[in-house]
């Protein structure tokens, strides 16, 4: 069974412009998240998606194996799909380019244990912990059964609690497992209600009739989405490492943008 690494890295983010580049302790991101899985046995190969030459040269800096896709795709699910139609596979395992605290126990269990030729998704979702985590909005919260089939998706606090107080909250982490028949059935079908309302992908998916199933992990990963996050993850890593009497925290980001300046000058 063949499994391909995907790490999809935009450098248009809506809320953090240029995010895969964003510096972690004199590192791009992208390059912490692409270190974390590159050496999990399970994966044929580690490839990043990006969209953007300046990301690709970071890719060429620091030897990392990457695909220049389409600047114009509206989601990273189109992108993994530009992908599978380069290098096949049995498998993309997506891991979002904004978890670079990523770890394999929360990518080993989402690994399929055959091979499917039905559209198939597999995603990974942990326990909310904070009050501040089940009201943001950032945080995509899912109803799921006892087995993990998901029944919905959303930005809201999902399921309310009415009936009781003991309620389990669970979020959505950056793990993806799709097959060629998913992929291409997400990029051929067009845009459903609910995702329009609630600007989540996979429920694309749900609104016909394609399951969803989700596997609990324990995770401390942590999807950067606004700077706050960044500073956050940045002080994790920092205290995470013995750095061996100090580190450049020179941006990397900063120093490339100083670099095509003096080029253009």
């Amino acid at each position: 069974m063949k499994i391909l690494c995907v790490i999809p890295a935009r450098y248009a983010s809506t809320r953090m412009p240029g995010k895969p580049l964003a510096d972690i302790c004199g590192k791009p991101m992208l390059w912490w998240v692409y270190h974390r899985v590159k050496d999990i046995d399970v994966f044929a190969e580690v490839i990043c998606a990006v969209d953007d030459e300046r990301i690709s040269r970071v890719c060429e800096d620091f030897g990392m194996k990457y695909i220049l896709t389409s600047p114009n795709h509206p989601e990273h699910i189109s992108r993994i799909q530009e992908v599978s139609g380069k290098i096949p596979a049995d498998y993309y395992m997506c891991i979002n380019g904004d978890e670079p605290m990523i770890s394999p126990e929360c990518i080993l269990p989402v690994v399929p244990d055959r091979i499917s030729s039905e559209p198939y998704f597999g995603g990974a979702m942990r326990l909310l912990t904070s009050p501040a985590e089940v009201i943001d909005p950032a945080n995509i919260k899912l109803a799921v059964t006892s087995s993990g089939k998901c029944l919905y998706m959303s930005r809201n606090p999902v399921p309310y609690p009415k009936g009781t107080l003991s309620v389990k909250y669970r979020k959505y982490v950056g793990v993806e497992c799709f097959n060629s028949s998913a992929l291409n059935f997400f990029v051929r079908t067009p845009k459903g209600i609910l995702e329009t309302y609630e600007d989540i992908d996979h429920l694309r998916f749900l609104e016909n009739g394609i399951p969803l199933y989700f596997t609990a992990v324990e995770s401390e990963s942590i999807s950067v989405d606004t700077p706050k996050d960044l500073d956050f993850v940045r002080e994790k890593i920092r205290n995470s490492y013995d750095w061996g009497g100090g580190t450049n925290y020179l941006s990397y980001a900063a120093l490339f943008r100083a670099v095509e300046e003096g080029a253009a000058a």
